[in-house]
């Protein structure tokens, strides 16, 4: 009977938090991740982690205990549990698949198609396979892309236009590939599955590759480059790579498992172990690795020193070929999902006072229809990639913030998590200021604001999500069962953080 009453008593305790106070912890953070993150290069976990202090101290003031902030804290953790372990699993494959030799296979065989004639075009489609297969945009623009640039200059052409195509070309494969951290982040920050995630992009993502693809086509056949050579640094990255690895099409039946479980919706964790075993296998069979390399790399990563082939000198290996090839393993996610972990504690910890509900209901008030809901995501997501420079950080919180509304609108949470990857993940490599901008320019060797224009797919996304937006096309709906499942799971999570 006490403790019932103690708890009543702590509930009346209780103060709602005002606007003013609501704002204080994200305005922490949009601060500190603005002059810690993009202007002194500061770790962003412990700018959060200082946040989510910030966020503490006001739960703290209105009432709530430290117990109701660690269970809110621990309550999401378990919420994200699996997708986390998608992440750990996907850098299992990437290891593997690296090892196996399904991903060099790949690459191997995009640089043997390139045609001079057909440079912007062909830049595009060979970047979008490789980032397909490694889920890694920057990877993918800074080994095949910075080929394609090489190609470009020796032949005269259009900087600005392959580098955009490039660019372009990295961001649709990290986007639609199940080993993209980005992709992983936002089906776990929506609580959607990765493949219905990965299914839904496809409305905004198809004919936004389908647009940049015809201007690409359009503007190499206007270039009149037949004849011309490709660089020397293309053929010695495609012969160091024929003198590694052993071709076949047994290499292919990774992928292809991966896409089975894909299109028939098979759980991701089994799938994506199975996909990795049968890679394990084929680098001992094929490959020749020992069992011993093929572990380290599921763990470790793949590294050239493990290459014990008669001819092979890593000393004479240029440096594009490591930046290619040693990557993957389990630990590579580490620190993707410590700023995971750092931004569940902040979103926890703040959730406790509703200060989110607060905020976005002042914002859902602006919001009559499904198409300016679509816009207000778009905005959302754009500030916060333009404020914080932080893909992940850009994507996890809107999926914290507007999750709900989207479930109270009857429409699915997938459309949630395509819309922030439209405004989001896709936009930071065209804003100069971010890390994304600033890589992509400094490796490419072209301005950001040169290659703009160019980055076709970049920028049509969200051309293409708000017409969908307002004419219903592409829009998920929830059933009436689905919307009160979904609600009745989302008022528990609620009541945990009160207790």
């Amino acid at each position: 009977m006490g403790n019932k009453q103690d708890k009543q008593q702590q509930q009346k305790a209780i103060k709602p938090p005002t606007l003013l106070l609501a704002l204080v912890p994200v305005f922490t953070m949009i601060v500190l991740l603005s002059l810690g993150y993009v202007l002194f290069e500061l770790p962003p976990e412990p700018l959060i982690i200082m946040s989510a202090i910030v966020a503490g101290i006001v739960a703290i003031k209105l009432g709530h205990s430290y117990d109701a902030i660690l269970g809110s804290i621990s309550e999401k953790i378990a919420k994200t549990m699996p997708a986390i372990l998608i992440l750990i699993t996907v850098g299992f494959m990437i290891g593997t698949w690296m090892v196996g030799g399904t991903i060099p296979m790949m690459i191997y065989y995009g640089l043997k198609i390139i045609d001079p004639q057909f440079l912007i075009i062909t830049a595009f489609l060979v970047t979008s396979i490789v980032s397909i297969c490694t889920g890694t945009s920057w990877g993918a623009a800074g080994t095949i892309g910075v080929a394609f640039m090489g190609v470009a200059a020796g032949m005269d052409a259009n900087l600005g236009a392959v580098a955009g195509a490039v660019v372009a070309g990295a961001y649709f494969g990290d986007k639609l590939s199940p080993l993209s951290d980005t992709t992983n982040i936002a089906s776990l920050a929506t609580g959607v599955n990765l493949y219905e995630h990965i299914g839904h992009l496809l409305y905004t993502t198809l004919p936004s590759f389908i647009v940049a693809g015809i201007v690409y086509a359009i503007t190499g056949l206007n270039m009149g480059s037949a004849g011309v050579e490709i660089p020397e640094k293309v053929g010695t990255i495609m012969s160091t790579l024929n003198s590694i690895f052993s071709w076949n099409l047994l290499l292919l039946l990774p992928i292809l498992i991966i896409l089975f479980g894909s299109l028939t919706k098979k759980p991701t964790i089994p799938v994506m172990l199975i996909s990795s075993i049968v890679a394990m296998i084929n680098g001992m069979i094929f490959q020749g690795f020992s069992i011993q390399d093929v572990m380290v790399s599921a763990v470790g990563g793949f590294n050239l020193s493990m290459v014990n082939v008669a001819g092979f000198d890593l000393a004479t290996v240029i440096p594009d070929i490591p930046r290619l090839l040693n990557r993957g393993g389990m630990n590579s996610m580490m620190s993707t999902l410590l700023i995971c972990f750092s931004a569940i504690v902040f979103a926890g910890t703040i959730s406790v006072t509703k200060s989110l509900d607060l905020i976005i209901n002042k914002l859902m008030r602006l919001v009559h229809s499904t198409g300016s809901l679509i816009v207000t995501t778009i905005l959302v997501g754009m500030s916060m990639i333009g404020i914080t420079s932080n893909g992940q950080i850009s994507i996890l919180m809107p999926g914290e913030m507007l999750r709900e509304s989207y479930i109270r609108r009857g429409l699915h949470p997938k459309n949630l998590s395509r819309t922030i990857e439209d405004s989001a993940s896709i936009i930071e490599p065209i804003l100069p200021w971010t890390a994304a901008g600033a890589y992509m320019a400094g490796t490419l060797g072209v301005a950001t604001l040169d290659y703009l224009p160019w980055a076709v797919f970049c920028w049509t996304g969200i051309i293409f999500a708000t017409i969908w937006g307002f004419t219903g096309f592409g829009i998920a709906k929830l059933t009436p069962e689905q919307q009160q499942e979904m609600l009745k799971e989302y008022d528990s999570e609620q009541k945990v953080s009160n207790k």
